[in-house]
């Protein structure tokens, strides 16, 4: 899963793709280095990021969607948002999928509408909201909490007809280093709840801050934990570096089989 930010303020800035032009060649170059979704984003989630206006976030978002369609048809898009009118509009645009960072907890109508939609949804684990969710950090046991949130949800969406489920548990959203990488030594538990499991670890605050370094300088440090991702059983990788993620499962792969 490649991110593509169609935001002035994501934290990684290479990201960051405001231009029509330049965002339907971006989504051509991530399919070209082998993603199998483009996931697209209008409000930033960077801790202290606050929640945009719906209709600013359409504003974003659509005409990209629409770009991408008709330069790939057969692109697989995913609308990273947690608003669910942003969602459907997403989805009659042209995307088939909804990732939600917040797991409906922003707007109570997401549930509904990703059912009523029939289309894949990604769960995510997030404490508060990106604004402050660097202050709610506080867990019994990080593992065990974020798996009890996401098996109540699961039977959520299951009871609403939603068939098609994948597991974030959301590093770096309200959860430090250590927590970060506790769920990572452990991501295989989540493997109880019989849904795919995506992990979003691409040059994240766990890496750059614990290395001394930026974001920028973060791809090794994204590649070297997406390979343990992938042994605990992650089946999707969010990332901004589309090729060295390929390159990675195609190791992978080849290791484990």
């Amino acid at each position: 899963m490649g991110i593509l930010n169609i935001t002035p303020d994501s934290f990684f800035e290479q990201s960051r793709q405001m231009d029509i032009n330049a965002i339907a060649a971006v989504a051509g170059k991530m399919l070209e280095e082998g993603a199998d979704i483009v996931d697209i984003g209008g409000m930033s989630s960077r801790p202290g990021a606050k929640i945009i206006t719906i209709e600013e976030e359409l504003e974003r978002v659509i005409p990209a969607i629409k770009t991408i369609i008709k330069k790939h048809p057969s692109c697989i898009i995913s609308i990273d948002t947690v608003h669910a009118q942003v969602a459907k509009e997403a989805i009659f645009a042209g995307a088939s999928m909804v990732n939600d960072i917040s797991a409906g907890k922003i707007d109570d109508e997401m549930y509904s509408t990703v059912a009523d939609l029939g289309v894949p949804y990604v769960l995510m684990h997030m404490k508060g909201k990106p604004e402050n969710m660097q202050r709610s950090t506080d867990y019994k046991d990080v593992t065990k909490d974020v798996l009890d949130f996401l098996i109540k949800e699961v039977f959520k969406l299951r009871n609403l007809g939603i068939k098609d489920i994948i597991i974030d548990p959301g590093f770096g959203f309200g959860k430090t280093i250590d927590q970060n990488y506790k769920l990572l030594q452990q991501l295989h538990i989540f493997k109880i709840l019989d849904c795919p499991v995506l992990a979003g670890l691409s040059r994240k605050s766990m890496i750059y801050t614990y290395l001394n370094t930026s974001p920028e300088k973060a791809l090794n440090g994204t590649t070297a934990l997406n390979l343990v991702a992938l042994q605990q059983g992650a089946k999707i990788l969010r990332v901004h570096d589309v090729k060295e993620a390929k390159e990675t499962i195609l190791l992978w792969k080849k290791l484990e089989h």
